[in-house]
């Protein structure tokens, strides 16, 4: 038995009929230990299950009080009832899946740690690591080994082990990156006639797909992402196929993200390290995305030190990670998961790619969830604090998403915050969230809420358009929490623009007119907003919306454009998008008050394509736009 302290004292490379000769049995594995080592085992996908059965059903009288190190429990391999006799401890740094029922129940001793520091806790013995059992592929012609799919932190545990044990499984990925061992690294190989766990695609869900889609809408070419399991990740890379130049920095890797690749989606050309690679420390998936992973150029396998560094997260541009919820309040602090419903999130996990994404030029941090969880109960409250598992970082939360919308937290007061979350909230909850929030002062105590329009917002409408110098512009209806852009904008007008706009010289917009002029109802009444800038949270410079008459089939038309913004198109687009959705909704032509000298606006209804008959009535064109007329026309 060869038995080396550090990498320096390993022997050279082994030729097949010198490693085979420690291949050995896993029983004989089991008599190497000794009471009271602590045994590092590889993680997810990577889990030794040979190894870690045979150490679960041994009565060998060595095995007793052995702590057991890994850093996500996800296998079935690892056997909790094993923890009743104080026969095996485990340690983990993940709260979730399978460890968490019994970390509550005190069988399963947490480390809380910032992902990033685990290697140096290993590397420093601070967690001190006596035995090493890890998987790995079959050596290649010049005895290397790779690690596959989990590089974790094994090398540090490896350069700390006096044992050092590789379970060799031929259906393991070899994979590139710092993958790569010498077979001369083990004191002894076991070949495994275990599976490796394979993990399911999950199943499509149409809240999750909304969710997903609004996730997608706030996600530019170029971006870099991160991705976990779960619904939200398998429904957001269907949602990300159309997008450009896209790059992964990830710490896990799934049959989503090889769909997203195999998309042409994914090009990693603006990353700013590891360019032209999707890194990642983990792969959890399918049989068939384990083959793909096989020799795979274009996916770089790194440890969780590199991974889930923060500057190194950072030196990728626009770096965007989204993260699963259980539960939000208004106030923007978030309770993740727990739980077997924790899949692969934690605390820890997350800070470090929200530092990279804060400090990733241009990056952005996400948190979605659906509006109700499956007992139809609310996910949005008046508070979480009675909730575990806290996300502490609520400051360095730029958006909420729900399958109603996406709430911008960026650079917003409380109360903004508050009004735009109550705006993605279930439409049956928000007017118990209206009635705490006043209650709180959190937002105003005169807030118009009406609750007919919760239902109505037209979701649908929501585009985007490329005008003149490349300027894009999304519009969608106005919202509630629209308030402030909407008064910053009034207060960007001229004189002029106001007087044209509102037929009187109006020089103030306080909260109380302006509240009234965004909360609308929806069956009577349509505005439609178009902002620039989104998602940092992006301002409103154009509005046009119409109010129905309630004598005719008619409705009542008005524009306003941002004096920056004019000449490129904007209100002429506006003009026929309230065409389209004013047909729609049964309306048979819209009329307009303008004034004569008001030049621009009359050019923009001469060019709409449909006849305009106009009367002057006291310096004041009075338009009539029916959409009859030009059909007929037609016809």
């Amino acid at each position: 038995m060869i038995f080396c302290k550090n990498a320096k004292k390993r022997l050279p490379r082994l030729q097949k009929d010198q490693w085979e000769k420690r291949v050995a049995e896993p029983e004989t594995v089991m008599k190497k230990l000794k009471p009271g080592m602590n045994i590092f085992i590889g993680t997810g996908v990577a889990e030794p299950r040979t190894l870690v059965k045979t150490l679960m059903n041994s009565d060998a009288p060595n095995l007793k009080d052995l702590a057991l190190v890994q850093l996500f429990s996800f296998g079935d391999a690892i056997s909790l009832d094993a923890f009743h006799n104080q026969k095996f401890r485990l340690k983990t740094f993940f709260p979730g899946w399978v460890a968490s029922e019994a970390i509550h129940l005190g069988q399963v001793d947490l480390i809380p740690s910032r992902f990033v520091r685990i290697p140096r806790l290993i590397a420093s013995r601070h967690i001190p690591i006596d035995a090493v059992f890890i998987q790995v592929t079959p050596p290649n012609d010049d005895g290397y080994c790779s690690l596959g799919v989990s590089i974790d932190t094994a090398r540090q545990a490896m350069e700390k082990a006096e044992l050092i044990v590789g379970e060799i499984n031929e259906k393991i990925p070899m994979t590139f990156g710092d993958t790569m061992v010498s077979i001369s690294e083990f004191d002894l190989l076991v070949k495994s006639n275990e599976n490796p766990i394979y993990f399911k695609r999950w199943p499509l869900d149409t809240v999750f797909e909304k969710i997903a889609e609004n996730v997608a809408s706030v996600i530019e070419d170029g971006t870099c992402l991160a991705f976990s399991i779960g619904p939200l990740f398998d429904a957001m890379a269907r949602h990300l196929v159309n997008k450009r130049d896209l790059g992964i920095h990830s710490a896990i890797f799934t049959d989503a993200v090889m769909d997203l690749i195999k998309s042409g989606a994914v090009t990693n050309r603006k990353k700013g390290n590891w360019r032209g690679k999707s890194v990642t420390s983990y792969a959890i998936g399918t049989p068939e995305l384990l083959k793909w992973l096989d020799r795979n150029p274009l996916v770089e396998f790194q440890g969780i030190d590199k991974v889930y560094d923060p500057m190194e997260i950072s030196r990728n541009p626009s770096f965007v990670i989204a993260l699963p919820a259980r539960k939000v309040d208004l106030t923007g602090h978030i309770a993740l998961h727990a739980g077997k419903a924790n899949i692969a999130t934690s605390p820890a996990e997350a800070t470090d790619f929200f530092n990279g994404a804060e400090m990733s030029p241009g990056g952005a941090t996400i948190v979605a969830l659906p509006a109700r969880n499956l007992k139809q109960s609310p996910n949005i409250l008046i508070s979480v604090e009675n909730y575990q598992n806290q996300f502490p970082l609520k400051e360095s939360v730029d958006m909420i998403i729900t399958e109603y919308g996406v709430a911008y937290l960026k650079g917003r007061t409380v109360r903004e915050r508050a009004q735009a979350i109550i705006d993605i909230a279930h439409p049956d909850d928000r007017k118990t969230l209206i009635e705490q929030a006043r209650k709180q002062n959190i937002i105003y105590q005169d807030q118009i809420f009406l609750p007919e329009s919760a239902h109505l917002y037209p979701s649908e409408i929501a585009t985007c358009h490329t005008f003149k110098n490349s300027r894009e512009v999304r519009f969608r209806a106005i919202r509630p929490s629209d308030e402030e852009e909407m008064r910053k904008l009034f207060y960007r007008f001229s004189d002029e623009s106001v007087y044209y706009r509102f037929f009187s010289p109006i020089q103030v917009m306080p909260h109380t007119q302006m509240q009234s002029y965004v909360n609308i109802d929806y069956s009577q009444t349509l505005s439609i907003v178009g902002l620039v800038d989104e998602p940092s949270p992006g301002h409103i410079i154009a509005e046009a919306r119409y109010v129905k008459d309630i004598k005719r089939p008619y409705a009542e038309a008005a524009f306003i454009v941002d004096e920056s913004f004019q000449g490129l198109g904007i209100a002429t687009w506006l003009y026929n998008m309230l065409i389209k959705l004013a047909k729609e909704r049964g309306i048979r032509g819209l009329t307009a008050s303008v004034l004569s000298s008001n030049r621009k606006m009359l050019k923009v209804f001469e060019k709409g394509g449909y006849p305009v008959k106009a009367e002057l009535n006291e310096g004041v064109y009075e338009l009539t736009i029916p959409f009859t007329d030009l059909q007929s026309n037609n016809n």
